[in-house]
């Protein structure tokens, strides 16, 4: 099949192919070196746009460096995402027609306090490319640092109002990827809006698991 890059209505420049797919195509591979998670925040963590996808437990990123790693995330994708022996895999999940762009859906994880907003405009879009199960993360944290400032306060409101930290929805290294309710995976950072300045995010794959980009 071919693959070309060009203008996205999603996101900057978007993945399209100019063949008809066939739903279950093995489509293209998410390809860059293997780097550990570490290595990739020391690597981008002065820069506001990364390609990360991470692999197996999340430990390790792929630093993408081919055509994959300008598809975009959509809520509403055409694509998953699979992991075989640490390599990450592109396939169609339905039919896909001649000029329509790729996607599939990034599913972020642990993430900082930035919020990754969505954009593709789908009926079903959730508003950001965190996944769900990391939504309802960052939800339960706020919630709890909640309750815990206002026993604070409570207690001795005048050290409360002077210690009152901001809330942090994350904690440490961003990851994309695609839903894997049965384990994590990383993802991509594209740009700062998917992810933060300062640290890595990933993407999840699905090595056996559901989707994502």
């Amino acid at each position: 099949m071919g693959l070309i890059v060009r203008s996205s209505f999603i996101h900057a420049a978007g993945c399209y192919t100019t063949t008809p797919i066939a739903k279950g195509t093995r489509v293209v591979e998410y390809t860059g070196p293997v780097i550990d998670k570490e290595e990739g925040d020391r690597r981008y963590e002065h820069k506001p746009i990364t390609y990360l996808f991470g692999i197996g437990d999340g430990s390790k990123v792929i630093d993408g460096h081919g055509i994959a790693m300008f598809i975009n995330h959509s809520c509403d994708a055409n694509c998953e995402t699979e992991e075989i022996d640490e390599r990450v895999w592109i396939m169609a999940i339905r039919d896909i027609v001649a000029g329509e762009e790729l996607c599939y859906d990034y599913c972020l994880y642990d993430g900082d306090e930035e919020e990754a907003p969505c954009n593709c405009g789908s009926k079903n879009c959730r508003g950001s490319m965190f996944s769900a199960e990391e939504l309802r993360r960052r939800k339960r944290l706020a919630v709890r640092l909640e309750k815990q400032q206002a026993a604070a306060k409570q207690k001795n409101p005048k050290s409360a109002a002077s210690n009152k930290q901001p809330v942090q929805s994350g904690s440490g290294t961003r990851a994309t990827g695609h839903a894997n309710p049965s384990g994590r995976k990383m993802a991509k950072k594209k740009t700062a809006q998917n992810f933060g300045k300062g640290k890595t995010a990933a993407r999840s794959s699905t090595a056996g698991q559901s989707r994502g980009k």
